[in-house]
């Protein structure tokens, strides 16, 4: 019965969730006012072939309100940018998948920053977070209005995302300091195992002599 119980429990709370999110209005990217911000970015390092370092390297990022504007600019309250992946980085691999619908959308998952909307140009200087993959990315601002939701964005690169990408390299997980470590932890072995048969040899010779 118990077992029984818990079962009716779980199922019931899985439908209230599912009819909650039911009764809120599905968000579709495509609804969003396109283009309604300029975001440029601008590496620390550039050049052909240039691979930004992950918890070294920089990016200089620039939004403002874009020259078309937007209907619903009344309603930005926040600013939020993030680090998405471009094309490249999300084939053949469902969890970073683009998706229409908001709540199932993979393409952003790196926040950047979030800062109440200003009308005059603002910018932050972000450092490649160390935690962020190989791959390779574009820069999107999203305003947010008062419930959190997004009405309106902009990004760095075209409608297909093809331009102004930069790519990034994770930390391989290997340090100089965990090396070094590995590397006397390995030759204490050796003199540790040396000086043992030395002292062996030298208790046999004693034990013969006797």
């Amino acid at each position: 019965m118990a077992i029984h119980k818990i079962l009716f429990a779980s199922l019931l709370i899985c439908s209230l969730i599912q009819s909650s999110h039911g009764a809120e209005k599905v968000r579709l990217f495509k609804e969003l006012d396109k283009g309604a911000l300029d975001v440029t970015t601008q590496p620390s390092r550039q050049g052909d072939g240039v691979v930004l370092d992950a918890g070294k390297d920089t990016l200089n990022i620039t939004w403002k309100l874009s020259a078309i504007g937007s209907k619903r600019e009344a309603e930005f309250k926040i600013i939020k940018v993030k680090l998405c992946y471009a094309p490249p980085s999300q084939l053949d691999r469902p969890w970073r998948k683009t998706h229409d619908e908001l709540f199932k959308d993979k393409t952003c998952p790196h926040k950047i920053i979030a800062k109440p909307y200003d009308k005059t140009p603002q910018s932050t200087v972000w450092t490649v977070e160390r935690d962020i993959p190989t791959g390779t990315y574009f820069v999107r601002a999203y305003a947010v209005d008062a419930i959190g939701h997004e009405v309106a964005y902009g990004q760095s690169t075209d409608d297909a995302k093809t331009t102004n990408l930069f790519s990034v390299q994770a930390i391989s997980g290997r340090h100089t300091s965990l090396d070094i470590a590995s590397i006397c932890f390995s030759v204490f072995s050796v003199v540790a195992l040396v000086v043992f048969f030395v002292n062996e040899k030298r208790k046999a010779k004693i034990e013969q002599s006797k």
